[in-house]
């Protein structure tokens, strides 16, 4: 089974991702931990994605397909992967399809975690950290007992300059899957949609089932 998780950030996709595959017995790959661990490794592909992150490139789609195409051909892939992070973009998806199809598989499903931006901003602009010892903290989920302080160690706390609204609303409109990438997915049948302002529970339970009426499994 090949699986894609699609979402803006914020929406909480990445602790999905993880949920989904570790209940279904799938590889998570994502596609930043991926280039670090090739990097990391020195592997052929990791210093070709290296000498493009060096000098602050993208790294090319047929760079990060080969990691991908690795990676699947692993033992612990061997029932399937789910895709985190990967495809960001239309050609990437045809590539993706026909480095797949290649290899005798495919796509199964391109699930789409939603959710609205003032509820994307809501969530990535309350998070505060402490500077002594790192502890994360939320305005409105996790707030500190003393507004600066932090429980832990009395430390002060900060706002990463990535979580101010401004950034993360610019965020959001590069990071946005975009429509042609879904239209992609959805002229074949294989898009499902799944809203992401629930609770954490209930957005697993909707993406598990999604998961289960279009691969049948």
């Amino acid at each position: 089974m090949y699986l894609i998780l699609l979402g803006p950030p914020g929406t909480g996709k990445g602790t999905q991702a993880k949920i989904a595959a570790d209940r279904l017995g799938l590889a998570h790959v994502a596609s930043g931990d991926l280039f670090r661990e090739n990097v990391r490794q020195g592997t052929e592909l990791g210093k070709q994605a290296k000498a493009y992150m060096d000098k602050g490139d993208l790294v090319p789609d047929e760079v990060t397909i080969g990691m991908l195409l690795d990676r699947i051909a692993h033992p612990n892939a061997q029932a399937g992967v789910l895709f985190d992070g990967f495809p960001r973009t239309l050609q990437q998806a045809e590539a993706l399809g026909r480095a797949l199809e290649a290899e005798g598989k495919s796509v199964d499903l391109a699930l789409h975690v939603t959710a609205n931006d003032e509820e994307i901003v809501r969530r990535l602009t309350g998070r505060w950290i402490c500077k002594n010892c790192g502890q994360i903290y939320h305005e409105q989920t996790r707030p500190p007992t003393q507004p600066g302080v932090c429980d832990a160690c009395g430390g002060e706390l900060y706002q990463r300059d990535d979580d101010k609204p401004e950034v993360v609303r610019e965020r959001l409109r590069l990071q946005r899957p975009p429509e042609a990438l879904l239209e992609f997915y959805r002229s074949q049948g294989k898009l499902a949609e799944v809203d992401g302002q629930q609770e954490v529970e209930a957005v697993t339970r909707d993406l598990l089932a999604a998961i289960e009426r279009g691969t049948g499994t």
